[in-house]
């Protein structure tokens, strides 16, 4: 699938990633420390190792390399696909004056780096290490929200120390989410609602998904915290009782504080036998610096562990060094882009790889894990001109496995966001079975960050709409509340 916008044509196209396949069911009950008896997620399964979800879609090969290139899964051959809304032919970014234009992964049509206003915010740690005791909109915490009894199959969380900002932080101005904040919100009215449904013979699925769908996250947590005050009951264990399967894993999910949603999929991806990779990737390359640290702070306080150590004694190689650059939250977000970094690093890079014999990792680890996304996109720019051949294909052709996927997820988040999860979103569903734990949580995750965009690069990627797909491959409540998240 051809792309205007960046490789340049005549060279391969970076690879595809492999279909989904169908990998082993969450852990068993009973394995951990904390509450046990989690509903098989996702239909019990996870696409094989390594799997991974923020964030390209689809799955990520497993250690020993791509397979060979040929573009996009499932995507028509370069050449055999329409032009990239938006931009002229033979045209791209990094193109040389007169030259060929560029192919390969889509730009957003309006998204600009350097010389005028920051495309992307600076989200940062809090200063000084102190975390706010209120939401951003001056809420409190609501630490008795969730007790012990809250997810009886979740490990248990109590939002102490944790600061949940009811929007969440997006990486470029303009993209929006496909849930907003619902206007005369009345968490108590809600809660009845939903009470009203769960009552009685049967349950009026509808209704919870028209409250669910269209409240924000910051909504939905005051709805658990009325409902248990009126009814002395847990919403949450209302709902498991009344749900199943990947209805109940969707409802779940979307009840879950953002932050801890992330950090509760980071645990459940290393925890037990195997690791699910693709989960730490999408993730931890994917996400600002603030919710990074977040993350961190909600691993440790919601599980007693160390998010660094256990990715440590998960993962190994350049991988893990990778990972643990990821997750210290430390990369770069000036917005201005350094032109002569730009080029002096795609010097580097190449010198690292394809000009020498054998690969220097630690330097394209060193670039790709401090440099901010601006300055990583005129980076490619720079690399693309000077080497007259792409950086995430030499990537391909210098790293395998895991840590190629990484770095490529790094790259590709510099060039577009929202195509790396379209991408992802489209491998979930793709061939037979559908990654019901990867769709579940990418929709979730940018419902409310960037999910708008998403979609349109969906549509001028696969020449398809994201719901269309998604109500081919689900059923039922599911795919009714799915889709009303997604907007359809």
């Amino acid at each position: 699938m051809s792309y205007p916008g960046y490789p340049p044509t005549g060279y391969p196209p970076f690879p595809g990633y492999p279909p989904a396949g169908q990998e082993s069911s969450f852990p068993t009950p009973g394995q951990y420390p904390y509450p046990s008896g989690f509903p098989p997620m996702g239909g019990g399964a996870y696409p094989p190792v390594p799997s991974g979800g923020y964030p390209g879609a689809g799955g990520y090969p497993a250690p020993g390399g791509y397979p060979a290139p040929g573009g996009y899964p499932g995507a028509p051959q370069p050449g055999g696909a329409p032009s990239y809304p938006g931009v002229p032919p033979g045209q791209g970014f990094g193109a040389p004056p007169d030259g060929a234009g560029f192919s390969g992964y889509p730009q957003p049509p309006a998204q600009s780096y350097g010389g005028g206003p920051a495309q992307v915010p600076l989200p940062g740690g809090f200063p000084g290490g102190q975390i706010p005791s209120q939401y951003p909109g001056g809420q409190p915490l609501y630490p008795s929200q969730i007790n012990t009894e809250s997810f009886p199959s979740y490990p248990v969380f109590s939002p102490v120390s944790l600061d949940y900002s009811s929007e969440p932080a997006a990486m470029t101005q303009g993209t929006q989410g496909t849930i907003r904040p619902a206007a005369n919100f009345d968490a108590m009215r809600d809660a009845e609602v939903l009470r009203k449904a769960m009552k009685g013979f049967g349950t009026d699925e509808q209704a919870i998904v028209d409250v669910v769908a269209n409240r924000s996250n910051d909504q939905r947590q005051k709805i658990k915290a009325a409902f248990k005050t009126m009814y002395g009951k847990d919403l949450i264990k209302d709902l498991k009782s009344e749900l199943s399967g990947n209805m109940e894993e969707l409802i779940l999910a979307l009840f879950m504080p953002t932050t801890y949603y992330d950090a509760w999929s980071l645990r459940n991806a290393m925890k037990g036998a195997g690791t699910q990779e693709r989960v730490l990737i999408e993730i931890l390359c994917t996400r600002t610096n603030q919710e990074i640290r977040e993350i961190v702070r909600c691993y440790q306080s919601e599980f007693g562990r160390d998010l660094e150590k256990d990715i440590r004694s998960d993962t190994s190689g350049h991988f893990e060094r990778l990972l643990v650059s990821m997750c210290q939250g430390n990369r770069d977000e000036n917005q201005n882009v350094n032109h002569q970094m730009a080029q002096e690093d795609a010097q580097r890079l190449y010198q690292a790889g394809e000009g020498r014999l054998g690969t220097d990792e630690s330097c394209f680890n060193m670039i790709l894990a401090t440099r901010s996304f601006p300055q990583l996109k005129a980076t490619m720019e720079a690399y693309s001109r000077m080497a007259n051949r792409d950086l995430l294909s030499s990537v391909g052709r210098e790293f395998s496995g895991n840590v190629e996927s990484g770095l490529k997820t790094i790259l590709q988040c510099a060039l577009n966001r929202p195509a790396f999860f379209a991408e992802r979103l489209y491998c979930s569903m793709k061939g037979a079975g559908t990654d019901d734990s990867t769709l579940v949580r990418i929709v979730v995750t940018r419902s409310e960050i960037d999910l708008v965009q998403i979609k349109q690069m969906f549509n001028q990627m696969y020449q398809k709409t994201l719901g269309t797909m998604i109500a081919g491959d689900t059923s039922g409540d599911y795919r009714r509340l799915l889709l009303a998240i997604v907007g359809q």
